[in-house]
């Protein structure tokens, strides 16, 4: 038997729930029977707070025509270690205990020490084969959100932003707090530079459908008067996340999503609030450790230029997506931010600031370094290459 390839299967049907089980990990669960191969039922947490994997394979397999098989002849799959605590649901370890499952094959371990281990061992001292380790670094790259916010305390945090062939990312604009009217329409505001095209932008609402939470600065709320929505995308909408220490933002910015009518915005993320405005601290570190005991396991940071480079210069951060216009140019703008990588700590170095009126500064440190260019692969969507870059210190 190769369990390889039913892993694979599992990875697979996880990203099923892929905009729908956050913070919850994705994870997908297969049942074979070990005598011919054959899948018996499949399963995936389908919803943050509805069933685990393993629960509804069981019931696919209770509601199917090899329901009356010896399950001590089968073998469970999954990619993710069966958890063994109660939650919002009982524990799935004793769960497949108690069907009387013969084997089961895990991708990888869980890192949330509420299991780390504890499900493997139910299991095993149950009289249960286990084999782990199949896959695992598929299963990590599946839950790279969910991972980094057990293993290093903090969201996974990935920077975007579109420019033009010449390196600009928008337009010099000049603010104008008492002209910022909502308009209702999806165009940029204020005159600013559209780059992404309509394909390009369904990328950027899956990016915020894939992440938990969504951060742009000041400037950007001042000048675009965003509403940091998904609305090209299937899933939920980010929360929404931004800096204010001068409190600038004015009552009826679109960021706050109050309804012409008045109605207080209502959160996709029970327990968290849709907005989270930080005024007492511009640390990183201490934005993504507030973050992190909120339970946000990542944030797309889109802008603008000074908040990008200030996290670029922490180091801290876990992907970099950039859109750029191959055939657009406009000569003179604000730049988009300069690929600076700390030779100490692989951490980008700030560079100078675009000339825009001063935003709220994320604090950090790092050393001078050498710059990190783009790489030469890169996908093309709509005529645009689409680069990503990934930390790797």
């Amino acid at each position: 038997m190769n369990y390889a390839n039913f892993i694979a299967r599992c990875i697979e049907i996880a990203r099923r729930g892929e905009y729908f089980v956050a913070p919850n990990p994705m994870v997908g669960a297969v049942l074979v029977r070990n005598s011919d191969e054959q899948i018996l039922a499949e399963g995936w947490h389908e919803q943050f707070g509805a069933p685990h994997a393993e629960v509804n394979c069981f019931r696919r397999f209770d509601d199917s025509e090899y329901k009356n098989t010896d399950l001590s002849g089968c073998t469970l799959f999954v990619s993710l270690e069966p958890c063994s605590h109660y939650g919002k649901t009982p524990p799935c370890a004793k769960l497949i205990i108690e069907k009387g499952v013969g084997r089961v094959v895990i991708g990888m371990l869980d890192p949330n020490p509420l299991v780390a281990g504890k499900g493997i061992r139910m299991l095993q001292e149950a009289g249960i084969e286990v084999v782990t380790g199949i896959m695992e670094k598929e299963c990590r790259e599946l839950n790279k959100r969910f991972i980094c916010l057990h293993e290093q305390k903090r969201p996974y945090v990935i920077l975007k932003w579109a420019q033009t062939a010449d390196g600009f990312i928008d337009r010099t604009r000049t603010l104008n707090i008492n002209s910022l009217q909502p308009n209702g329409k999806e165009e940029h505001l204020n005159g600013a530079l559209a780059i992404s095209t309509p394909e390009t932008k369904k990328i950027v609402h899956r990016m915020r459908a894939e992440n938990m939470a969504i951060m742009v600065g000041t400037n950007t709320v001042l000048l675009d008067n965003p509403r940091l929505l998904n609305t090209h995308w299937e899933g939920r909408n980010p929360i929404r996340v931004t800096l204010d220490r001068h409190n600038r933002i004015p009552s009826d910015a679109r960021i706050w999503g109050i309804t012409p009518s008045g109605e207080q915005p209502k959160s996709d993320y029970a327990g968290i609030p849709p907005v989270i405005v930080y005024r007492d601290t511009t640390d990183w570190n201490d934005i993504l450790n507030d973050l992190a005991k909120r339970n946000i396991h990542s944030i797309l940071v889109e802008g603008g230029r000074q908040l990008l480079e200030h996290i670029l210069k922490s180091g801290i951060w876990d992907e970099i997506h950039i859109e750029l216009a191959p055939e657009l140019t406009i000569r003179s703008g604000v730049h988009a931010p300069e690929l600076i990588t700390s030779s100490a700590a692989q951490s980008p170095e700030l560079i100078t600031s675009s000339g825009m009126q001063a935003p709220e500064q994320i604090t950090s440190s790092a050393v001078q370094a050498p710059q990190l260019h783009l790489p030469e692969n890169y996908d093309i969507i709509d005529g645009h290459r689409m680069y990503t870059i990934k930390n790797t210190r």
